[in-house]
Order: structure tokens, then C-alpha cells, then sequence
């Protein structure tokens, strides 16, 4: 990704090795930590990890732009440069970036597992879904939840681990590791205004993906990502009984469980036919990348 002249490519952290490769991708407000933090490593036998601080997070570079789906997908690939053949892991905004790349990029990336997709069908569905949640209104008004952020950062940052004991010291202490921009720019167009059932659509048949989420989830719902796997053959669903938008952090080895036993039930992924991935990603309106 370019602005300006200058070339934007994000933190990036390897780690174990193995014959595959694993891309973890953190959701809106996290950061590479978001894998590492709890008590269990996000490993995959026979993978290796490749660990990513989004645009505009961590450690990674926070421009002041439009954080648009197209320039966090440019950014990530600049960032994969050299990876063949990739399985890429993804929570909430992550989930929705992976599924953005895969649509994409189709022949470098070979799995895809989304925890925690917020499939809202567009802006419109993301206001009344978040209108049924209690105090929802906040982050579905641009001016109150940039507010918000400028406050937490600012004001409380210091005390989120203390104010926020249900998650990991490192989750809450970088929940403030990003801008105002980068934060509310990311929300309102790579998910609110973001409808990603085209690129669904265009990886369908394609790639086999998992789908993980939690029964209890009031930040992405159920529905919508029930409704993107039951249309597609090569999408399995799992849902983890009265857990919330965090799979991860509430049952990491369960988890961790549902990943392993799907990949050893997948076989060698057969070739895709020349132009299949490619021609039905353009006429989905995706802009595909060689």
C-alpha cells in the first residue's frame, strides 16, 4: 500500500515452523497480543504463525487516511510478500479483512477460518442490530463513538486493565493502540458499510472455510454469519454455547479443538479451474489481484 510515495507495510511477527503457514489477523481495537496473551498460544500442528498488527494498530503504521477494505488488503499483501499459500485466521474486523483478501487474492490463500464475523448486510442492518443492544445507539453515531475513542484513549487508557478484568491485562492494555482515525474510519468502512456477502459469494466453491462463534455474541450476530454458511457446501459452522465476541479468550483450547479437527478432515485441496476463482470474483464486482 502507498501513500504518497512512501511504501506502508505492517508489524509483522513469525513465529514456530512447520510445511504451512497460519496468518493470525486481530479484530477492531486489538493487536498481535490478542493471539498471544492467554495461557494457550494460538499454534496449529504443522504450521507455522504469522502474527499481524492490522493498519493502524500496534505496531504497524496509522496514516492519517481512509481506512478503507481496499487499503487494509493492499497493506496486507504488501506485508505477505513471498507467502504461496497461506491459512488465514481472522477475529471480527480481522474475519471480514481475511475473507476481503482470500476474495481477492485466491491462489494465495488456501484455508480460512472467521471467528467472530460480523456479517451485518450493509449499514442499514448494522444500525438496527446494534438498536436492539443495550446503549448500541454509541456505535452506530461516527461523532460518539470517535468521542469515545478519544476519551478511552486519553482519559482511561491507564485503567482498562483494571476496569476491564474479564479479559487479558495485554487485550486491554492495547485497546488503546491505535488513532481515532484509524479506529473509527476502520469500523464504519471495512464493516458497518462494508456488505461482505459478495465477497462470500465469490469464495464459495473455492476455498473450504470454518466459521466460529459464539451463541452469546451482541457485537456480531449469529444470524448473519448462520445465513453465510448454510448457502455455501464448502463453509461448517460452529457455534460455542454461551460464549461471547471472543471465542478465543473464553475457550481458546475449544477452539483451538474445532481448527485442528476440521483440517484433518480436509483433503489436498484440489486446483480450482484456470479462470474459475478469478471470473466469478470479477463478476461479484471484486477486484481481483494476480
Amino acid at each position: 500500500m502507498r501513500v504518497g510515495t512512501e511504501t506502508l507495510r505492517l508489524k509483522r511477527f513469525d513465529a514456530g515452523d512447520g510445511r504451512h503457514c497460519a496468518v493470525l489477523l486481530h479484530g477492531l481495537g486489538g493487536t498481535h497480543r490478542y493471539w498471544t496473551c492467554g495461557p494457550e498460544p494460538f499454534v496449529l500442528l504443522e504450521h507455522r504463525t504469522v502474527l499481524i498488527d492490522l493498519l493502524g494498530f500496534g505496531e504497524s503504521p496509522k496514516p492519517w487516511i481512509r481506512y478503507s477494505v481496499e487499503r487494509h488488503v493492499a497493506a496486507l499483501h504488501a506485508s505477505l510478500a513471498g507467502e504461496r499459500s497461506v491459512t488465514l485466521v481472522g477475529h471480527s474486523l480481522g474475519a471480514a479483512l481475511a475473507l476481503a483478501y482470500a476474495a481477492r487474492y485466491p491462489s494465495v490463500v488456501r484455508r480460512l477460518v472467521l471467528i467472530s464475523l460480523p456479517n451485518f448486510g450493509g449499514a442499514e442492518g448494522a444500525t438496527a442490530w446494534f438498536a436492539r443492544q443495550r446503549g448500541g445507539w454509541i456505535y452506530t453515531n461516527m461523532w460518539a463513538t470517535a468521542i469515545a475513542c478519544i476519551l478511552t484513549r486519553r482519559v482511561v487508557g491507564r485503567l482498562l486493565p483494571r476496569l476491564l478484568r474479564d479479559i487479558p491485562r495485554e487485550v486491554a492494555e492495547d485497546l488503546v493502540a491505535h488513532t481515532m482515525v484509524s479506529s473509527t474510519s476502520s469500523l464504519w468502512e471495512a464493516l458497518y458499510r462494508h456488505d461482505l456477502r459478495a465477497e462470500a459469494e465469490a469464495t464459495a466453491q473455492i476455498l473450504p472455510v470454518l466459521m466460529l462463534h459464539g451463541s452469546a455474541d451482541l457485537t456480531a450476530p449469529l444470524a448473519g454469519a448462520q445465513e453465510l454458511a448454510a448457502a455455501r457446501s464448502t463453509w461448517e459452522m460452529r457455534v460455542l454455547d454461551g460464549v461471547d465476541h471472543h471465542p478465543w479468550l473464553r475457550a481458546p483450547q475449544e477452539c483451538l479443538q474445532h481448527i485442528e479437527q476440521w483440517l484433518s478432515r480436509l483433503s489436498v485441496q484440489a486446483p480450482a479451474s484456470p479462470g474459475g476463482p478469478r471470473d466469478r470474483a470479477a463478476g461479484l464486482g471484486v477486484r481481483v489481484q494476480p
